[in-house]
């Protein structure tokens, strides 16, 4: 371990100590900070054939995250999470090679639990004994479990609407929770006060270097579950963007280590008619985004922020890449959720059903090839969504034959 460089800006490219608590670049104040390594360094180290015989987490990249002793590392076996191949759906679709990463099986119940790692990890190095964030609801449960095991204090803000089973994964993990009326920046502001008031850490979305390079590990991963090879499109539900952005990363310092050639994958952020902030400002061609205002949508993970500091990383890496936003709305994303649990058995959140409806609309448009490798970033287990469905049960009632209703496809 202990490649890490420096910090730098990805808005003005100032260069920043790794070892300094902080979070915003301090030169020009606004810019989120990106982890940069001596990829020399780990090309000459670091070989495929050396990866094999490592642990199957994400930890098995020690020499691309930021940690410099093992000691410090916090992790309960997040990462190196399954490649499924989505045959009846491909069918369905006419597409040879449609495939689902499948988040939901990290520790947590979803990718948060990457960032958590990472984030949790480099604070603890650092020296951070308490940190605060506003999420819409899990990644304050991933940082309330993984701030639990390194003995750090964590405090989220959550809108008040968040999925049941978020705020209870904080408490229980410890975390202190503060449930706040409206959309999630009105969560940003009040866990803002506490971080002035009691000079907890920052943890918010890009507002800290850390979160991107756990999450980056999804790239690393695709890259050896493909056999050295990247996917040709890679569908992406997007709140924050830091996945989006952490991929894109990943692939860039592949190539960089000379590990690819070329960074071939088409990245597709996928947003709801309800918050489509990344597509109003693609369209206009601007290289950055204005706040969405008027959120409508009921996804919570794609329910804002309004806003994001790495909205303009998002807009480079879909630019760069020949990428698109694809806008779907929450009625076939909730229709995708129950469909892809009954074609191919794989109960996944909304977030992650809505690359399916945007899968669909990609390939009604023609922007797919038959046989391009595709991937549908699934960001979490459905089972954190229960109040989203009803179950369809035959109940025992006196003189009814459950077995006839059965039959009849009676509920």
């Amino acid at each position: 371990m202990g490649y890490l460089s420096h910090l730098e800006c990805a808005r003005c490219g100032q260069k920043h100590d790794p070892s300094v608590v902080q979070n915003l670049c301090r030169s020009c104040r606004f810019g989120p900070l990106l982890a940069r390594y001596e990829l020399d360094r780990v090309a000459r180290d670091l070989t495929r054939e050396a990866l094999a015989g490592r642990s199957a987490d994400m930890w098995r990249y020690a020499e691309l995250l930021p940690v410099n002793d093992r000691e410090n590392i916090v992790s309960m076996g997040e990462g190196w999470t399954p490649l499924l191949k989505l045959d009846r759906i491909g069918k369905e679709l006419g597409l040879a090679n449609v495939y689902l990463k499948d988040e939901g099986l990290c520790p947590t119940g979803t990718f948060k639990a990457r960032g958590a790692s990472a984030c949790v990890s480099k604070l603890k190095e650092l020296g951070v004994r308490a940190l605060g964030m506003p999420t819409a609801g899990n990644a304050g449960g991933a940082f309330s479990c993984y701030g639990a095991r390194a003995g750090i204090e964590v405090h989220v803000a959550m809108p008040s609407d968040a999925p049941e089973s978020t705020p209870k994964q904080c408490s229980i993990a410890g975390g202190t929770v503060y449930l706040i009326e409206g959309r999630v920046n009105r969560s940003a502001d009040f866990i803002g006060e506490g971080i002035t008031r009691f000079g907890w850490f920052n943890a918010a979305t890009f507002k800290e270097p850390w979160r991107v390079e756990g999450k980056k590990t999804m790239g690393l991963e695709l890259f050896e579950q493909f056999g050295g090879e990247l996917p040709d499109v890679i569908l992406y539900p997007t709140g924050g963007g830091v996945g989006l952005v952490a991929i894109w990363k990943a692939f860039e310092e592949l190539q960089a280590m000379g590990w690819i050639k070329n960074r071939t994958t088409r990245m597709y952020s996928v947003q709801t008619e309800g918050c489509q902030r990344l597509k109003k400002a693609l369209d206009e061609g601007k290289d950055d985004t204005e706040p969405w205002t008027n959120i409508t949508t009921a996804i919570p993970g794609m329910a804002g922020p309004p806003y994001s500091l790495g909205d303009s990383l998002c807009l480079k890496a879909i630019r760069e890449s020949g990428g698109d936003v694809l806008i779907v709305d929450d009625e076939a994303i909730l229709a995708d959720m129950r469909h892809i649990a009954a074609t191919e058995g794989t109960f996944i959140c909304p977030e992650g059903a809505s690359t399916l409806a945007a899968l669909r609309r990609l390939r009604d448009s023609g922007g797919i090839g038959r046989d391009e490798r595709v991937v549908l970033l699934n960001t979490g287990s459905g089972l954190k969504y229960m109040e989203f469905f009803q179950a369809k049960v035959l109940r025992e009632e006196p003189g009814v034959d459950l077995f006839t209703r059965a039959a009849a496809g009676v509920a």
